[in-house]
């Protein structure tokens, strides 16, 4: 930390659970983004089943996430974004936290559950403005411009990433002198890749979480501490990095 000038950062649900939100281990794949009686809904079951939308929609209503505040892990990387070394902050989750502590430069992985999308037309919308709807009392709200089903803009299990996307996060990761990873297991492809592709391209790799991951053997640090603990730390060591930024930089230049 204290060398490391160009720092891309990559969080996981570790980040969010110090923050009241459960580690849901499916809802990442899922259109609906949550889980409903213990249980997440394939892409099929949402777009074919008006009963299954029905129930997303209720349970969406009380997800954690509209109570939840940023904690010291989301604060600690705004601070890192004001003494410019932030390159970029790629997130695995769905709830917006990084954005609203302050970080800018954030690229979700997996969607985002703050906003709604047209599975017919395509139209974008606000996920607030739909709930606001499910409350005056419409149990499965649809696209106001063509009437088709709306789903929450987050990735599912097994479907890819958008293009777009995962490009800027393979940049970010091969343009840093340091990936400083937090609070994911590093089971979920692509994002796991990520952090040999970092290694390959010449930056150091610090891994904080709670429990060991697979990408491990690549750290050149580790930090089981809890990540609302380890982050406000490591970003407060003073910087006494010179020389040159060991990246293989933008690889739409290769």
């Amino acid at each position: 930390m204290a060398a490391a000038r160009r720092i891309t950062v990559l969080t996981g649900a570790g980040v969010s659970t110090e923050s009241g939100i459960p580690d849901f281990r499916g809802p990442h794949g899922s259109l609906s983004g949550v889980t409903e009686a213990g249980r997440s809904y394939t892409p099929d079951e949402y777009l074919n089943d008006h009963g299954v939308r029905r129930r997303v929609w209720r349970a969406r209503l009380h997800h954690p996430m509209w109570v939840a505040e940023p904690n010291p892990a989301h604060r600690a990387l705004v601070e890192l974004q004001r003494g410019g070394r932030l390159r970029a902050l790629l997130t695995q989750n769905v709830d917006g936290l990084h954005q609203r502590a302050g970080t800018r430069r954030v690229v979700e992985l997996h969607g985002s559950l703050l906003r709604t999308a047209c599975t017919d037309c395509g139209s974008p919308g606000d996920m607030r403005e739909a709930l606001e709807r499910v409350r005056d009392g419409e149990d499965d709200p649809d696209c106001p411009a063509c009437g088709g089903v709306l789903r929450a803009t987050t990735v599912a299990f097994g479907q890819p990433l958008d293009p777009d996307v995962l490009r800027a996060a393979r940049a970010a990761v091969v343009d840093c002198d340091l990936l400083l990873v937090a609070g994911t297991s590093l089971v979920v492809s692509p994002a796991s890749d990520l952090v040999p592709l970092a290694a390959r391209a010449g930056a150091a790799v610090l891994i904080c979480n709670g429990e060991p991951t697979p990408c491990d053997p690549l750290a050149s640090a580790l930090d089981r501490r809890p990540v609302g603990v380890s982050l406000p730390e490591l970003v407060a060591v003073p910087v006494t990095g010179e020389g040159p930024v060991r990246t293989w930089g933008d690889p739409s230049t290769w």
